[in-house]
């Protein structure tokens, strides 16, 4: 199943037709030229404030867009939109600060401290999006919810307590909160909501909403891949549960497992910042800037280090040229990590971001500034954050920029178009 995806958009600055820049463009005053020098462009008043939006697009079918008329045509349309192609707003009452997509469904979290604070919308056949209670009966809990709808956390302080980030895998989500530690629901068939698995249990229409224990100091971010989970504490370590077939925990074995254990190998002793995980690939960023990898190799993820399919244990990636890494990001066939410079590099297989001609690497490969929007005119732009879908990615530059390509599967990449993108676009 194609995913759906979520733009949190903090500005309007945009040159050019990107998401987030449609109402701008549409009321940008005409250049002007000021003597000779050439003209000056000025899209957005230098001191405008950001404002916090929504945007959503790609497979709306089993309303994880939180746009019920795409599934439930109102009068004005006579078919259901299965597809969105570009970016589309969504209303919220509230400033959402987080959000998440799984296979058909999403979260999205303020970081409020008002009783609600979590929604949840599209597939929810295995209470992903927690107990949505039906009109018809109290005991009964929707399969598909068409727009956001709020998911009540067992917290013990509802109204000191904040939702800090959501995360969300095949059929399980997390949620990591600031002061009361991280709640998981869901699929639990694996262990990957970390707590004990119960046979033959029914997801649907379950209440249960775990609060996940077993870690030795705060959480501080957490990361769902199909079927497992892993978790960063404040100390820098990284915990893991699930299914472990490729080796994606981490932990030595390929079993499965139903509570957080704290991942070894080559990352005994390192100080992490940050995780990620999509597929059944793993990766960890150290303090210090080095990339460590374990799970599935079959993808030349892991390439650097084994000639295997899998590592069920961490390994640190060499990686020649790359200088130092802040940010890795994980799909299903596929890697990307950002260095220091704003400089990304990708490997692995699938549409990488190099043209038609590069759809597999084992070494890492620069993606040009100049495919970011780097020019003589705008010598210094850089990327800021990366991210991996199943078989795309998509990466923000210090400009609030936001940039696709990869296989546009669904519309996921919400350029207007079913085509695969194989440059930045």
């Amino acid at each position: 199943m194609a995913l759906p995806c979520v733009r949190l958009c903090a500005r309007h600055k945009r040159i050019g037709l990107e998401v987030c820049g449609y109402a701008t463009l549409s009321k940008a005053p005409r250049p002007q030229e000021r003597n000779n020098d050439g003209p000056v462009f000025q899209y957005v008043g230098t001191n405008r404030k950001p404002n916090h939006k929504v945007f959503v697009w790609g497979f709306s079918f089993t309303g994880a867009l939180g746009i019920p008329s795409f599934v439930v045509p109102n009068s004005g349309r006579k078919k259901p939109r299965k597809y969105q192609l570009t970016p589309y707003r969504l209303e919220t009452e509230d400033q959402i600060s987080s959000a998440a997509c799984g296979y058909g469904f999403t979260l999205i979290a303020s970081s409020t401290k008002d009783v609600t604070k979590l929604w949840g919308m599209g597939l929810n056949k295995d209470s992903q999006l927690g107990f949505q209670r039906t009109q018809h009966s109290r005991h009964q809990s929707y399969d598909y919810v068409l727009e956001p709808s709020p998911v009540a956390l067992p917290l013990g302080r509802p109204q000191q307590t904040r939702v800090v980030q959501v995360a969300c895998g095949r059929a399980h989500s997390l949620v990591l909160t600031d002061q009361e530690g991280v709640f998981s629901m869901g699929n639990n068939a694996y262990g990957q909501c970390g707590r004990q698995m119960v046979a033959d249990e029914v997801y649907s229409g379950s209440h249960v909403i775990h609060k996940v224990e077993g870690f030795n100091s705060r959480v501080v971010q957490v990361a769902c891949g199909q079927d497992h989970s892993l978790f960063l504490t404040d100390e820098g370590r990284v915990f893991a549960c699930g299914w472990g077939a490729d080796g994606q925990t981490g932990l030595g074995h390929h079993n499965i497992t139903s509570r957080p254990v704290e991942v070894g190998g080559e990352l005994a002793g390192v100080e992490v910042q940050q995780i990620s995980t999509y597929g059944d690939c793993s990766l960890a960023v150290s303090r210090d800037g080095q990339l460590y990898g374990w799970g599935n190799s079959e993808y030349l993820q892991l390439a650097s280090v084994t000639e295997s399919t899998q590592i069920n244990s961490p390994q640190r990636l060499p990686l020649t040229g790359c200088g130092r890494v802040v940010q890795a990001a994980c799909g299903g066939t596929q890697v990307a990590v950002l260095n220091e410079k704003g400089e990304v590099f990708v490997w692995g297989y699938g549409i990488l971001g190099k043209g038609p001609k590069l759809s597999e690497s084992s070494t890492p490969e620069l993606i040009p500034a100049t495919l970011f929007g780097r020019s003589e005119f705008n010598p210094s732009v850089a990327v800021r954050r990366i991210h991996c879908g199943l078989n795309h990615f998509a990466a923000i530059t210090d400009g609030g920029e936001l940039f696709v390509w990869g296989k546009n599967v669904r519309g996921c990449l919400g350029i207007g178009k079913k085509d695969d993108q194989y440059f930045p676009w």
